[in-house]
C-alpha cells in the first residue's frame, strides 16, 4: 500500500557529490521522520541522516559537513546531497519513513524502507 522508491546511486570518484532521492506513494496521510541508512558489506546497518516532519536533522558523525538531508513534504519526497565523497561511504543507501494512514477511524503509523540503491567512491 505504501511504496519508496529511491534513485540517485551510482558510481562517482572521490571528492565527488551524488544526490539521493526517495519518494512515498500510496495511501499515506502524513509522514513523521525521514531518513537514510546505508550498508556497507560485511558491516552493520547505520543511521546515515534523519529529518522530521518539522525539518530537524541529525547526522551520523562521520558524514557531518559532507551530507545534507531535506524532504519536500508536499512530494512525500526526502534527499539525501552527498558532497566530498569518500571511498569509505560505499554502500547501499535506504530510505525510511514513518508512514502515517488512515484505517477506518483509525490512524496508524508504521514504518516503510525503500529497496536501496547502490552508491559506489572509486579512489
Amino acid at each position: 500500500q505504501v511504496q519508496l522508491v529511491e534513485s540517485g546511486g551510482g558510481l562517482v570518484q572521490a571528492g565527488g557529490s551524488l544526490r539521493l532521492s526517495c519518494a512515498a506513494s500510496g495511501k499515506i496521510f502524513s509522514i513523521n521522520a525521514m531518513g537514510w541508512y546505508r550498508q556497507a558489506p560485511g558491516k552493520q546497518r547505520e543511521l546515515v541522516a534523519h529529518i522530521t516532519s518539522d525539518g530537524s536533522t541529525n547526522y551520523a558523525d562521520s558524514v557531518k559537513g559532507r551530507f545534507t538531508i531535506s524532504r519536500d513534504n508536499a512530494k512525500n519526497t526526502v534527499y539525501l546531497q552527498m558532497n566530498s565523497l569518500k571511498p569509505e561511504d560505499t554502500a547501499v543507501y535506504l530510505c525510511y519513513g514513518r508512514v502515517r494512514w488512515v484505517e477506518g477511524t483509525i490512524l496508524r503509523e508504521s514504518d516503510y524502507w525503500g529497496q536501496g540503491t547502490q552508491v559506489t567512491v572509486s579512489s
